[in-house]
């Protein structure tokens, strides 16, 4: 042994010396400089795959969602029970890696500073150990190891669970007492002592779907057709519903000859029946029992033999909530209402069903968005703001007084408007192409170099065109 010899180079001979003994080699192998060196920097290298394999563990353990680990248990996947046993207990197998991670990295720091005592002096030993095994376990226990888990979480927490179950019961002594030491120090600080299941948000998944149209996963209509899932239980009635406007009715004293006739004018399937006032709806009338009534039915019969009740809805009420109560009501068609209790509109199950699938068009009805071209897009005056910003990339503001683009034009003029005339907003250039009476038919949305260039304008201008 050579004089340069301190306590570090002390303790790396003594834990070489161990290893030795442990393989049977004692007596055969010198202890000097250089047998010590062999085998510190051997302990270091396995050390260091010991480092990679709790760091990886870590990542790909906690990376497997449990939804995941399910289903490899019920296909049968060989270490897929043992994934489940550890995970069933986050917080134990959270301290199994912390512990064996920290003891290969502690026991490498004191052999690599063992082992550079030998050559250089205690101050200098330190110093290289200090920032050589920073540098190895940086790049080979930790930043290498962790990356390749995060590429191949499921395999590689199969190919680890069972070694990793094994050094739980190798350091179980340890575990046991950190574990309880550490649920001390949480109800001291007010910490939890059990690790939180995790999930996923509405926002992770949302972008998760981005992604996916991004990479290539999904096409754009089945990510627009998930994008109005997500929103669909923040859609209310009066942003589905048919407006009063547009609703087809008959009079309850009215024959089945006249609800027939009015059934195939308006070419719908059903329409309520009303007594004395639209305000006043009883039921509804199904064309399929109007004919099987008028034809095959005995006698003269009535719209009072075949109306069929319905329900009332206020105007605020969930759609998603709305669904599921017709469902279990077993009607296809229901009345929304004002807080006076005065009819809006109609809300049947194909407006339900178009706020999932997208419209629904029928014969001759025009399509919501025609493009001229990039910039300039012909649009139907009842579609809401929320879907003509998304569909055109705008920014319209969406406020209570209104929910369609007609609505918009209206309060932003603050009166009725007439064909040629032209709102600007925000760089947005709004020209009404049609209008019946009081209603916005169509207008025509124009994107100008603008819109870019100033991003809020708290007033618009109406201007008027012959």
């Amino acid at each position: 042994m050579t004089g340069r010899m301190d306590l570090s180079s002390v303790f790396a001979a003594l834990a070489f010396d161990t290893l030795l003994q442990l393989g049977g080699v004692v007596d055969t192998l010198p202890i000097n400089d250089t047998t010590i060196t062999i085998g510190g920097s051997l302990s270091i290298l396995v050390l260091i795959a010991l480092s990679a394999f709790f760091s990886s563990s870590e990542i790909a353990m906690f990376s497997l969602a449990s939804h995941r680990v399910e289903s490899l248990v019920e296909e049968g996947r060989p270490g897929a029970d043992t994934v489940k046993e550890l995970k069933d207990d986050p917080h134990r197998l959270l301290v199994t890696i912390l512990v064996g991670n920290n003891i290969v990295n502690i026991a490498m720091s004191s052999i690599a500073t063992g082992l550079f005592a030998l050559y250089m002096s205690q101050g200098q030993a330190v110093f290289a150990a200090t920032f050589g095994i920073t540098a190895l376990v940086l790049l080979f226990g930790e930043s290498a190891p962790k990356s390749y888990a995060v590429e191949n979480t499921e395999s590689w927490s199969l190919r680890i669970a069972k070694p990793l179950k094994l050094s739980e019961y190798v350091l179980y002594p340890l575990i046991v007492t950190f574990d309880y030491l550490t649920r001390i120090v949480n109800q001291i600080t007010g910490g939890r002592s059990a690790i939180e299941t995790s999930y996923v948000t509405r926002d992770e998944i949302q972008d998760m779907i981005q992604t996916g149209e991004r990479e290539g996963v999904i096409d754009e209509e089945e990510r627009e057709m998930l994008d109005r899932i997500f929103r669909f239980n923040n859609t209310i009635a009066k942003e589905v519903m048919t407006p009063r406007l547009d609703v087809h009715a008959v009079s309850k004293q009215a024959s089945v000859e006249e609800a027939i006739e009015t059934c195939v004018q308006a070419d719908h399937e059903r329409v309520p029946v009303y007594e004395g006032t639209l305000d006043n709806i009883i039921g509804v009338v199904n064309v399929r029992d109007l004919v099987r009534a008028r034809y095959y039915g005995e006698g003269d019969p009535g719209l009072d033999d075949v109306v069929k009740p319905t329900l009332h809805v206020p105007e605020s009420k969930n759609v998603d909530s709305l669904l599921e109560e017709m469902q279990e009501s077993r009607v296809q068609m229901v009345v929304v209402i004002d807080e006076f209790g005065t009819t809006e509109g109609l809300i049947t199950l194909e407006d339900v069903a178009e706020e999932i699938v997208g419209e629904i068009l029928e014969g001759d009805e025009d399509e919501p968005f025609e493009f001229v071209d990039d910039d300039t897009v012909l649009v139907r005056g009842e579609v809401n703001i929320d879907e003509v910003n998304e569909v055109l990339g705008i920014d319209l503001p969406e406020g209570e007084e209104f929910e369609t683009l007609a609505g918009f034009v209206f309060n932003r003029a603050g009166r009725l408007v007439e064909e040629g005339e032209e709102i600007s907003y925000n760089g947005v250039d709004i020209r009404i192409e049609s209008v019946d009476n009081t209603r916005i038919i169509r207008a025509r949305v124009s994107i100008t170099d603008e819109h870019e260039q100033h991003p809020v304008e708290e007033d618009a201008g109406v201007e008027a065109e012959s």
